[in-house]
């Protein structure tokens, strides 16, 4: 099958995935006008390093059902950070802690957010 969601698409369809399985402080940055890495970032939490590979599984799973796979994946529960790298979208799944400590949030403080249902 071959991918035919846009990038707002695909960053919506995570992001309702994370949100099905329960992601904490859900956010969309739309980085498209301030970066050349992609056009969104979705930033998400989870209470342990279990409840991060849950919602990075329900991501990949929603997205590959829609006909998107990630073009790489980077990180383990373990180390408190998930990224997943779907080219026009990057996926960010972190232990609040690590969040709190690496602050993408005010690091992309330019990009304006994306409400997202829920």
């Amino acid at each position: 099958m071959t991918a035919r969601l846009s990038a707002e698409g695909k960053v919506r369809e995570a992001a309702r995935a994370a949100r099905d399985h329960k992601a904490l402080d859900l956010i969309v940055l739309d980085v498209q006008s301030i970066s050349s890495v992609a056009d969104y970032f979705l930033l998400c939490s989870g209470r342990s390093t279990t409840h991060l590979d849950t919602i990075a599984d329900a991501i990949r799973a929603a997205l590959k059902q829609a006909g998107v796979r990630p073009l790489h994946a980077e990180g383990a529960a373990r180390s408190g950070w998930l990224l997943l790298d779907y080219g026009d979208v990057l996926v960010h799944v972190f232990l609040e802690d690590t969040r709190a400590y690496y602050a993408l949030e005010r690091l992309w403080g330019d990009a304006p957010s994306v409400p997202v249902e829920g």
